[in-house]
């Protein structure tokens, strides 16, 4: 590996005016010469051939509030305003210390040269018994490149000398070694912060490197996976998911989290003493056939094939549309959004807890495990705590709704009356609607609960199988988006058509239903008189007077 940096146009400029900056500072009564370093994750991606925005500033003996304020001072001489182009620095105008920060360590986030700055002091973590907020302080660059929590990431770039410093003495042999290993002992380091357990795993999942044997080891004592789960934020652990779950290999990760034991030390309510552990024992099955079918439309699968019709209706990777009356706000835009592919690896990680019941309670509904798990394991924000609790509230549903599509399917051969089976198209445009606009998701949870509960490669086949022709015969009746779909009949309508002393009431959302399933059965009509006359027809039944 080529162990010398070559810096960007951007890069180099930015290294001459902090080198500058930096001289100016020993002419400053009461201050000392900083030594400065490009240090930890843009020293690592550089070495790997990824260019990186983000970069550290290490400082050896001053906050990063106090050079920056320094930084600003120099800038506004006379003669440093003709060298640099105040454009490229227009930003260090508004420098200010970042919030959370005791004074004596305050640092500063800024924006130069169109590159993401963050000003810091070299520093050593000092942990107490019983807390996992460690005691910052002033540190050599030894100290600090020891804190961090993998080798790789404890890398520096000496601004002066040009050159890469590896204090731990292994960052770079791990680097040549595609491992990810922690600078001090495994278990202290760990035990003093438990997130770096998650960390580990989520760097090695995004640079594809293996993790050191003993630090895998230290991952699974079960002292850790109890400071883990127990005394650690729930919010960090949420973020350090979303990072992995968005990052290049989420399958990795979540290969890594059930190898090494860990599923319960994220996944549960650490707020219930009572918390049950649930089995992981199959859960393998559902994220890697998700791999597979991620693959599916990559690897010039048949464009017949399950994997890759489940791919690109649920993933959305290919779709056109012909539905009517789609809302222009709505409509497809013709590539997969982002989310469906993140929520597909979020639910897979709660498809363990799909069919465990919820606890006795007095409450009406008391939520699922499995939400609770999102809302309290990984304190999942509204939306995605409602995408994972209409999953697994609409899991029966669709599965019974697929295997009456499969099981009537395997009775005829008429494409005909395939259209018009016992899961009318009016039954399915409604269920649609009523899922929802995540639909497709919890569409996707049903089938890697499926698939996790299968047993033998039959099964397994016919799940997919079955899946794909269900969601191949929705495309067929055009019902894809049908959730986005716009009623002809409007409420004012309505009234108007049924005389001037009915007045809006109840009734109202049930007409509302039948005029959209008057339009699921006739997809072709536009004129509302249709679904008006149903309405009418069934006034006995709405209780209209």
């Amino acid at each position: 590996m080529e162990k010398r940096i070559c810096l960007t146009d951007e890069e180099a400029k930015l290294r001459r005016l902090l080198l500058d900056v930096s001289s100016y500072i020993g002419t400053v009564e009461g201050c000392t010469k900083p030594e400065l370093r490009f240090t930890g994750g843009w020293v690592r991606d550089k070495l790997l051939g990824s260019e990186s925005n983000d970069i550290d500033i290490g400082i050896d003996n001053m906050t990063g509030y106090r050079f920056g304020t320094l930084m600003k001072e120099y800038l506004e001489q006379p003669e440093t305003a003709a060298k640099w182009k105040q454009d490229d620095l227009r930003s260090l105008a508004k420098i200010k210390a970042n919030p959370d920060k005791s004074k004596h360590l305050e640092t500063v986030t800024t924006k130069i040269l169109k590159l993401d700055i963050d000003l810091v002091n070299l520093r050593k973590e000092t942990y107490v018994e019983n807390s996992r907020n460690p005691t910052m302080e002033f540190g050599t660059p030894v100290e600090d490149a020891l804190r961090r929590d993998a080798t790789v990431n404890a890398l520096f770039y000496n601004l002066s000398t040009t050159e890469i410093e590896d204090f731990t003495g292994r960052g770079l042999q791990d680097m040549d070694h595609k491992v990810i290993k922690t600078p001090l002992a495994p278990l202290k380091t760990f035990n003093d912060d438990p997130l770096r357990v998650l960390r580990g795993i989520r760097f090695a999942s995004r640079l594809g490197y293996s993790i050191a044997p003993e630090d895998e080891n230290a991952m699974k004592d079960s002292s850790i996976q109890d400071a883990l789960r127990i005394k650690i934020s729930r919010e960090r652990v949420g973020v350090e998911l979303t990072k992995m779950l968005k990052g290049p290999d989420p399958h990795a990760a979540l290969c890594s989290i059930d190898r090494l034991g860990l599923y319960n030390a994220v996944f549960t309510d650490p707020t219930d003493p009572d918390c049950r552990m649930v089995s992981t024992e199959t859960w393998h099955r559902a994220y890697d056939e998700l791999l597979e079918i991620m693959k599916a439309r990559s690897e010039g699968q048949d464009s017949l094939s399950s994997l890759y019709t489940i791919n690109s209706i649920l993933l959305r990777l290919s779709q056109t549309t012909n539905l009517k009356n789609v809302s222009a706000d709505n409509a497809p835009r013709g590539k997969a959004p982002l989310e469906d592919t993140f929520l597909a690896w979020l639910l897979t990680c709660f498809v363990p807890w799909a069919r465990e019941v919820p606890k006795t309670s007095e409450k009406k509904s008391p939520p699922a495990p499995a939400s609770c798990a999102a809302r309290e394991g990984i304190k999942a924000d509204k939306q995605i705590f409602r995408v994972v609790a209409e999953a697994v509230s609409y899991l029966p549903e669709i599965i019974a709704m697929k295997n009456a599509f499969c099981a009537y399917e395997n009775l005829t051969t008429s494409p005909l009356k395939r259209k018009q089976s016992a899961v009318s198209r009016e039954d399915q445009g409604q269920a649609i609607r009523r899922w929802g606009s995540h639909w497709r998701s919890s569409v996707m949870y049903a089938l890697l609960v499926e698939i996790a509960e299968s047993e033998t490669q039959i099964d397994l086949r016919n799940i997919l199988d079955g899946y794909a022709a269900w969601l191949s015969n929705l495309k067929v009746l055009d019902l894809l988006d049908v959730n986005n779909l716009n009623s002809i009949v409007k409420g004012d309508q309505l009234l108007e058509a049924l005389g001037q002393n009915i007045k809006k009431g109840p009734w109202m959302a049930k007409a509302m239903e039948i005029a959209m399933e008057w339009q699921l059965r006739n997809p072709d009509r536009t004129d509302p008189t249709g679904a008006i006359a149903e309405v009418k027809a069934r006034k006995e039944e709405l209780g209209i007077p």
